[in-house]
């Protein structure tokens, strides 16, 4: 009993030591978690890399304090390192793919190559942008599919954001006979973009010759128009120049070829 004794005696403090300061230690990581969480509040941080980043540094700190208390307790520490940095090597290896994304997923939340609502183009897939998650972005395209794209793809490939500027200009190009005059065809265009409603003033239509075809000389026809409207102007230019052509008796010709045949004698 004398044995028990003394090393109930000699623990117990040790003990008692270690729980005052795993309480005190757990309600100092809170207020640090907190005091984080507010100050990423206050940087307008994105709430979703907010949500994966306090309770990361909160297990974070949680684990250190552990490490702390067990080494208080006499416990060897440069075995419970080895063993602790061979699971990490191990999760980290299973993780690997998740990991990447996850990167991804911080880099996208940081930089903001695009954000909710954009219309992108990346990694193969094109779409509005529903949702940026820390693993996964989630694009929604014209025909309502979902479409869920890992962060790793996006961050290491090239991406096109249609809405990253609030104008846009819309290229069109067409076709004309080579007996059309040229002056008359430009302005019809020229109507057309003046008395179309959404079609910006500056900066002003661009209307040249830009194609000698095989059966056509071709005409560029450049309209600047808000983001939003672009598609409304598109369609609208198409018909609307289709019918001023035919009203003018302009002819858009479809493509042909002449064969020569030449008789040789037998």
């Amino acid at each position: 009993m004398g044995v028990v004794t003394e090393m109930v005696y000699a623990y117990a403090g040790k003990v008692l030591l270690a729980i005052f300061f795993l309480v005190v230690g757990l309600t100092v990581v809170k207020k640090i978690s907190t005091l984080i969480a507010e100050q990423m509040d206050k940087s307008k941080m994105d709430q979703s890399l907010k949500s994966f980043l306090v309770p990361l540094v909160r297990i974070l700190l949680q684990v250190m304090l552990i490490i702390s208390i067990a080494s208080m307790l006499g416990a060897e520490m440069t075995s419970f390192v080895a063993v602790l940095g061979a699971m990490s090597f191990a999760i980290g290896l299973a993780l690997q793919g998740s990991l990447a994304n996850f990167a991804g997923g911080v880099l996208i939340l940081i930089l903001k190559p695009f954000k909710v609502g954009d219309y992108i183009e990346a990694a193969g897939h094109a779409g509005t942008v529903k949702d940026i998650q820390v693993f996964y972005t989630v694009l929604n395209t014209p025909d309502n599919r979902k479409i869920i794209v890992p962060n790793a793809n996006l961050s290491n490939s090239s991406a096109v954001n249609y809405s990253a500027y609030t104008t846009r200009r819309v290229d069109f190009k067409f076709g004309v006979g080579y007996g059309a005059d040229i002056r008359q065809v430009k302005q019809i265009l020229q109507r057309i973009a003046d008395e179309h409603p959404l079609v910006m003033k500056d900066p002003a239509p661009m209307i040249v010759l830009g194609e000698h075809g095989d059966s056509a000389v071709v005409f560029y026809f450049r309209v600047w128009c808000q983001a939003e409207d672009y598609w409304t102007i598109y369609f609208d230019m198409m018909e609307r120049v289709k019918e001023a052509f035919d009203e003018d008796g302009i002819s858009i010709p479809y493509p042909q070829m002449d064969v020569h045949l030449q008789n040789h004698p037998g």
